[in-house]
């Protein structure tokens, strides 16, 4: 069986490069770009399995970039990986994507989150389940 593949958004680049590496072990990662115009290029272009993003970039940011592809793709698996915990943007997000991954513990949730939503379920932090309505 094929390993399923991600395009991973986000700006910082040693962040993106430990996410990439991190990614990497169980999943083959088409592109990683920096803001939310170029993510929806290259899965317009590259049609991954998963979508990771985060949430704050310049220029589009990564709730309108997946408002954009999922009206195009709507069955596109979306997960945000972000520094907010705001509970309003939490269920915000999660009205978009299928997955919300805080960074201080995307070491251990992250591939659990992708390999959530490629089968169908939601992936929301530990820290985070709590919010009503998402567990």
């Amino acid at each position: 069986m094929s390993r399923a593949t991600i395009i991973l958004a986000e700006d910082h680049p040693p962040i993106a490069e430990q996410m990439c590496h991190l990614l990497a072990e169980d999943f083959d990662v088409l592109a990683v770009v920096g803001h939310g115009e170029a993510l929806v290029k290259a899965v317009l272009r590259l049609h991954p399995d998963v979508v990771v993003t985060d949430i704050s970039m310049p220029g589009m940011d990564g709730m309108q970039a997946a408002r954009e592809l999922i009206s195009e793709r709507p069955a596109l698996a979306v997960v945000f990986v972000t520094v907010h915990d705001d509970p309003a943007l939490v269920r915000k997000a999660l009205d978009i994507g299928r997955g919300y991954v805080l960074k201080a513990s995307a070491g251990e949730e992250l591939v659990d989150a992708v390999q959530s939503v490629l089968n169908g379920g939601r992936f929301l932090s530990a820290s985070l389940r709590s919010i009503d309505g998402h567990r």
